[in-house]
């Protein structure tokens, strides 16, 4: 199973099973309204997480701001030092994980945000531990725009057997924000030693 972020199952579900309940309620209007109130993350008040691997831990924090947000990172147990890290960042921290990717034994590090409202936009934030050494950002390639096409938002990322994955409704044109009709793309990255830093770059996109 992937390991997408519960608050937006839980809330998708009491959505649909509100529509279900209540069929008078399916005016335009109430539809973006439930579907507004049914993207918004559980945790808005504020994120908090520790994560652990391979002798290395995180403490993820987050005041999840609408305007202004920052997100800060506190190592422990990396040889060259455990400064904190402070990232403005954009719309509201959803989750974090660690994975090897490389499998070396040193982690990478991943955060997650969704910006507030209907469209739920996401964005990944990712950092290498390099040898356990020190923390530096990992730079996501974008997709390209052709591969962009029916794209509303509504991104769920995950780490899958030592893949990277990014995935989204895809939308037709008519398709309401709460009914997307075009099935899913999902883009598969890989780790990869670039000139400046490591990389992540797509190796392949599958749709379903």
């Amino acid at each position: 199973m992937l390991g997408f972020p519960i608050s937006f199952k839980l809330n998708r579900l009491i959505l649909q099973i509100f529509v279900c309940q209540y069929p008078t309620m399916k005016s335009p209007l109430m539809l973006l309204i439930l579907s507004t109130l049914a993207t918004l993350p559980l945790q808005a008040g504020g994120f908090s997480q520790k994560l652990e691997m391979n002798g290395l831990s995180f403490k993820i924090s987050s005041p999840n701001k609408a305007d202004g947000n920052t997100v800060i990172i506190k190592p422990h147990g990396l040889k060259n030092g455990d400064t904190p890290i402070t990232l403005s960042i954009d719309g509201l921290v959803t989750k974090a994980e660690m994975d090897d990717l490389g499998g070396d034994g040193s982690p990478e590090l991943f955060v997650y945000t969704t910006s507030p409202g209907s469209g739920s936009y996401g964005k990944a934030y990712a950092w290498s531990t390099n040898g356990k050494k020190v923390l530096t950002e990992i730079f996501i390639t974008p997709a390209d725009k052709k591969d962009m096409t029916g794209y509303m938002g509504h991104d769920e990322f995950a780490i899958v057997e030592n893949a990277f994955i990014r995935r989204f409704p895809v939308y037709k044109p008519g398709d309401s924000n709460a009914s997307p009709s075009g099935g899913w793309r999902q883009f598969q990255y890989h780790l990869h030693a670039g000139e400046a830093g490591w990389v992540l770059r797509i190796y392949r996109i599958v749709s379903f």
